[in-house]
């Protein structure tokens, strides 16, 4: 009895999923990024968009921010309007997916890189948005983050940009990329 038992712990399906390598990064992904990386924003905003769409369907959690990045680029060209409409569009579905705290380090972070563009009506407009989608805008955090070690500046699997004061950590060395979630590990 305990041979059967301790065989399929062993090399069962429970260890296979344990250790499985993470699925494949769609290589539109990775060209999305890179085209960021090249300063081709026109496309890289088109890119990311039509991620996002694909997204809200079969990966929702990876949709937010795919919208977020399009927007990015969208500001990166000097397109506020498209970025509004691109970050609203994210940050909206952070609400609904009732991901408050990400809402609110990704709102935060978006009016100033907008405001440092000189998009200051369009700051205003997406702190509008993150308030009605957030519980919370302006008090602390709840917890105390915790001192994290340094992760990578970009995901090594798909190329995003890894901000470690927004990612979802796994464990104390690790977190989730947000747009392939690749587990992204902390530099030694």
């Amino acid at each position: 009895m305990f041979r059967r038992a301790r065989r399929f712990f062993r090399g069962g399906p429970l260890s296979r999923r344990r250790h499985s390598p993470p699925a494949p990064v769609p290589p539109e992904l990775q060209h999305a990024h890179h085209l960021m990386d090249e300063g081709k924003f026109p496309e890289a905003t088109a890119a990311f968009h039509d991620l996002a769409k694909k997204a809200e369907d079969r990966f929702p959690e990876r949709a937010p921010f795919l919208y977020i990045e399009a927007g990015h680029a969208a500001m990166l060209n000097r397109d506020g309007k498209k970025a509004v409409t691109h970050f609203r569009s994210g940050l909206t579905m952070l609400g609904t997916q009732q991901r408050h705290h990400r809402l609110r380090k990704a709102g935060r972070r978006i009016v100033a890189e907008l405001r440092d563009h000189g998009f200051n009506a369009e700051a205003d407009e997406v702190e509008s948005v993150v308030r009605n989608n957030a519980t919370v805008w302006g008090k602390a955090e709840a917890s105390t983050p915790k001192d994290r070690p340094v992760l990578p500046t970009h995901c090594p699997s798909c190329g995003a940009a890894v901000r470690s004061d927004e990612v979802e950590w796994l464990d104390d060395v690790t977190a989730e990329c947000d747009y392939c979630g690749s587990p992204v590990r902390a530099e030694s």
